[in-house]
């Protein structure tokens, strides 16, 4: 006698949905890191869209998937269910793809970015990097805008992601890829604000961040005095946590223990963080590859301002500073 039920002959005639691969990773990295936030990080998407994944996810499914606790995220028994397969799935896709790609492609390629970026958005793009073209060897190199920038006139960087604005020669690509705003961060217990003469932390001349600010002074004719200055967005950061200085830096970089300033503190709309990517028209294969890889990963259309923190654990995003590039 058969044991098949009549649920089950009905699941097995039907045309089952195809879950995506993409909303598969996302859960997978929700549930290893236990958090939208560090979930959005690895998957370079925005809590908010991650969290619209998983929607999908249990709609597709028809089962609950997550508990959302205080402080972090747990999975219900189907959840678990799902992760097992997940991860099948995610490295039998790797490895399918591996077959295709991999073997034709090796070589080496140099990217160059300001620290910023180095720092939260590279290590994750390099592992994933790395995946899918193990025979190719990516050096990198960080430092300011304009130095990547001369570096790359020169020919020892092949890809670059800077800040602009900047001039360029006629067989160099540059396309606006990112466009953050910036803001006034400073220590949230902070008193600097109302010294007569504002205290700045900026970074040093040529950097975009520093003439939008220092122009959005002026022309509010706010008296101010730069008391700091660094050549990278860390000592910049150092200055407002110890509560010295304020910084017109780009809104992702304020986390806590620093906030923003806005109107009600009489401080002027700075404009936006522009960055941009470089790369040479004759660009190598392997360079191509790495844009096209960086561009497929960050997708625009997750660029959008996040709530904050408290109402992201309301509606079960929680606030994140990624946005994502692609020309």
């Amino acid at each position: 006698m058969s044991t098949t039920t009549p649920s089950t002959q009905t699941c097995r005639s039907a045309v089952l949905p195809t879950l995506d691969p993409d909303m598969l990773r996302s859960f997978v990295a929700i549930a290893e890191t236990g958090s939208m936030t560090k979930a959005a990080r690895i998957v370079f998407r925005t809590p908010a869209a991650i969290s619209m994944q998983v929607k999908k996810l249990e709609e597709v499914l028809q089962r609950k998937l997550l508990e959302r606790m205080s402080r972090s995220i747990a999975l219900t028994p189907d959840g678990e269910l799902l992760l097992r397969y997940s991860r099948q799935l995610l490295k039998l896709n790797e490895e399918l793809v591996s077959q295709f790609l991999c073997p034709r492609l090796n070589g080496k390629v140099t990217l160059g970015m300001p620290e910023q970026y180095g720092t939260h958005e590279l290590p994750a793009i390099l592992s994933q990097f790395a995946k899918s073209h193990p025979s190719v060897q990516v050096d990198v190199v960080l430092g300011k805008s304009i130095e990547i920038k001369q570096r790359f006139e020169n020919g020892e960087i092949d890809l670059a992601l800077v800040s602009h604005n900047l001039h360029v020669t006629p067989d160099t690509i540059l396309k606006t890829v990112r466009l953050e705003k910036l803001v006034w961060a400073v220590n949230k217990n902070s008193n600097v604000i109302h010294q007569s003469s504002l205290p700045l932390a900026l970074a040093e001349h040529g950097c975009p961040w520093r003439t939008l600010a220092l122009e959005a002074l002026d022309e509010a004719g706010i008296d101010y005095r730069i008391a700091y200055s660094s050549e990278n967005c860390t000592g910049q950061l150092a200055a407002v946590m110890a509560d010295l200085a304020v910084a017109a830096v780009p809104e992702s970089l304020v986390k806590p223990p620093l906030k923003k300033l806005g109107h009600t503190n009489r401080l002027p709309e700075i404009g936006n963080a522009q960055t941009s990517l470089m790369l040479n028209s004759s660009a190598s294969e392997v360079t191509l590859a790495l844009k096209d890889f960086i561009l497929q990963v960050l997708d625009p259309r997750d660029m959008k301002a996040e709530p904050s923190e408290s109402e992201n654990e309301s509606q079960g995003c929680i606030r994140d500073t990624l946005e994502h590039l692609k020309i």
